[in-house]
C-alpha cells in the first residue's frame, strides 16, 4: 500500500524532471517533459537539455546549470514565460546538485532540474511579487532602487533590471564557458601537438622501416632468384642422373635404414618384380626373379652393419647372369643413410668364359690329336672324313688334303665294310665302341691290322652328327 501511494502521489504532484550531468546531457527523464524540452534538428545522438529546451527556458537553465556547477547549491528561476504549442506557459525552474552519497560510484557529479509550471496570479499580484522580489534581490546586493514598492513604473524598472541582471549572469555564464572552452580547447590543441608529434615520429620509424622492408624484399628477391638458379641446377642434374642410370643399363635400387624402396632404375624392374607404386615398401616383401638366392635382406643388412661392400653372382629365372654389388649409400658428408643395390648383366661375359673354356678344351683337344701316334679321324654318317691327324698321315700315307676328300670305306677292305657298317649303326645306341681288331688299307694298298676305337660325336639335342675313331697299328700285311 506504501509504494502505491508514493507512485500515485508522485504521478499527480512529482513536477516533470531530468538528471543531467556538468554538460546538460540527459541521463533520464521523468515525467512530462515534452511542455518544456522538444527534440533539437539534425543527427540523433545524446540528448541535451540545453539543445532541447523550448523558447524563454534555454537562456535561463544554462545559466542555472552552470550556477549549480560552480556553487555546488540549489538555483531557483520562477516565473520564467515558456513558449508552447504558440503561447506562453509559466515555469519554475530549479536545478539541485544531487547528493554525493547517491553518486560515490559515477565518475561526475549529477543534477536534477524540475520543471513546474506555477499558479495563475493576478496582473496586480503578479506585478507586485516581481518587484517585491528585484526589490529584495537589490537589497541584498547592496543596491536601491529608489522607487517605492507598488507603482506600475517601479515594477517595470525591476523587472527591467532583473531581466538585465539576468542577461549579465547569462554573459558571465557564456564568458566563464567560452574560458573553459577555451581552456579546453588549448589542451586538445597541446594534446593534438603531441599526437602531431608522436606521428610524425611514428611516420619516421615506419618510413625507416618501409626502407628496411624494401631492403628485405630486395635480399630476398636475390635469394629467390638464386633459388631459383639452383632449383634449375638441380633439376637439371635430377634428370642427367636419371639419363644416366637409365642409359647405362644397370639395375639399381637405393634403400633406406630399413630397407625401405627409396627409388630404382628401369632396369631393375626386369630382375625384382618393382613398379612405381612399390616406393616406401620394404625391399623384403618385393618378390624377385632370382633363381636359388634368398640372401638379400640379409646381405643388405650386413652391409649395413659393417659398411663392407658385398658381390654376389645371380641368376635371374630368363637364364641372365648378374653381378650383384651392395655399398652403403654415403652423403658428401659422410654420413650413411642407407644403401644401394646394382645389378651389372654379366651374361655376355658369362657366355664368353664358357667359350672360353671350351676353346681351351679344344686347343688342349687339338694338341693332343697332333702328338699322338695313333690315326685320329672324324667322319660324318656318311663316311666322309672330317678330320686327319698327322699319325693318320704317318699310319696310312695320304695326306690331310687327300685324306679330307676321302670316304672313309675307300680305307676299308671290301670283305670288311658290311662289318664296318654296322659297327657305325651299334654305335647309334652307344657313344663308346670297345676297342675291337680290324684292317684298314694303305695309300700303298697295304693292308694294316688296327685295333680300332669308335666314340659317338652328339650335339646340344643329343643327336649323333659325326663319329671319331682312334686306331692303332698291329703289324703289316701284304
Amino acid at each position: 500500500m506504501r509504494e502505491l501511494t508514493e507512485q500515485a502521489l508522485l504521478q499527480q504532484v512529482a513536477p516533470a524532471g531530468a538528471l543531467v550531468n556538468k554538460q546538460g546531457d540527459i541521463l533520464y527523464l521523468h515525467g512530462r517533459t515534452g511542455l518544456y524540452l522538444e527534440p533539437a534538428p539534425g543527427e540523433a545522438g545524446i540528448y541535451n537539455i540545453i539543445k532541447m529546451a523550448r523558447e524563454g527556458l534555454r537562456q535561463d537553465l544554462t545559466t542555472a546549470l552552470h550556477k549549480a556547477a560552480r556553487a555546488r547549491e540549489i538555483v531557483i528561476c520562477p516565473g520564467l514565460r515558456v513558449k508552447t504549442n504558440g503561447e506562453f506557459t509559466t515555469v519554475n525552474l530549479a536545478v539541485r546538485p544531487v547528493a554525493p552519497g547517491s553518486t560515490a560510484s559515477l565518475d561526475a557529479p549529477l543534477y536534477l532540474v524540475t520543471l513546474e509550471e506555477s499558479h495563475p496570479v493576478g496582473p496586480e499580484q503578479a506585478h507586485q511579487a516581481a518587484a517585491l522580489q528585484l526589490i529584495a534581490a537589490a537589497d541584498d546586493t547592496g543596491a536601491s532602487t529608489g522607487l517605492s514598492a507598488g507603482t506600475d513604473a517601479d515594477v517595470q524598472i525591476a523587472m527591467l533590471k532583473q531581466e538585465l541582471r539576468a542577461k549579465d549572469e547569462y554573459l558571465q555564464t557564456s564568458n566563464e564557458e567560452l574560458e573553459t572552452s577555451n581552456e579546453e580547447l588549448k589542451s586538445s590543441n597541446e594534446e593534438m601537438q603531441s599526437v602531431n608529434e608522436e606521428l610524425q615520429s611514428t611516420n619516421e620509424e615506419l618510413e625507416t622501416s618501409k626502407e628496411e622492408l624494401q631492403s628485405v624484399n630486395e635480399e630476398l628477391a636475390t635469394v629467390n632468384n638464386e633459388l631459383q638458379t639452383k632449383v634449375a641446377d638441380l633439376s637439371h642434374a635430377n634428370n642427367d642422373m636419371n639419363n644416366l642410370l637409365a642409359g647405362t643399363g644397370i639395375g639399381t635400387v637405393f634403400v633406406d635404414h630399413h630397407q625401405r624402396i627409396l627409388r630404382f632404375t628401369p632396369a631393375a624392374s626386369v630382375i625384382i618384380n618393382l613398379i612405381f607404386s612399390d616406393v616406401g615398401r620394404p625391399l623384403g616383401h618385393i618378390v624377385s626373379n632370382l633363381i636359388g638366392y634368398n640372401r638379400m635382406v640379409a646381405d643388405i643388412q650386413a652391409v649395413l652393419n659393417t659398411l663392407i661392400p658385398k658381390e654376389v653372382e645371380v641368376q635371374t629365372t630368363a637364364g641372365k647372369y648378374y653381378m650383384m654389388r651392395i655399398h652403403p649409400y654415403r652423403t658428401l658428408d659422410n654420413v650413411i643413410e642407407g644403401a644401394v643395390i646394382t645389378f651389372v648383366d654379366i651374361t655376355e661375359m658369362k657366355q664368353a668364359k664358357e667359350l672360353l673354356q671350351k676353346a681351351n678344351g679344344l686347343h688342349r683337344l687339338a694338341v693332343v690329336v697332333r702328338d699322338a701316334r695313333d690315326a685320329i679321324t672324324v667322319q660324318d654318317l656318311d663316311g666322309r672324313i672330317l678330320a686327319w691327324n698327322p699319325g693318320a698321315e704317318r699310319m696310312y700315307g695320304w695326306c690331310e688334303a687327300e685324306a679330307l676328300v676321302m670316304n672313309v670305306r675307300d680305307r676299308v677292305p671290301e670283305g670288311l665294310r658290311e662289318e664296318a657298317l654296322a659297327k657305325v649303326l651299334h654305335l647309334d645306341h652307344a657313344e663308346i665302341l670297345e676297342p675291337y681288331r680290324t684292317q684298314r688299307i694303305t695309300k700303298a694298298g697295304a693292308v694294316v691290322d688296327v685295333w680300332l676305337t669308335s666314340t659317338a660325336l652328339v650335339n646340344e639335342a643329343g643327336r649323333m652328327y659325326a663319329i671319331a675313331t682312334t686306331e692303332r697299328a698291329q703289324g703289316l700285311k701284304d
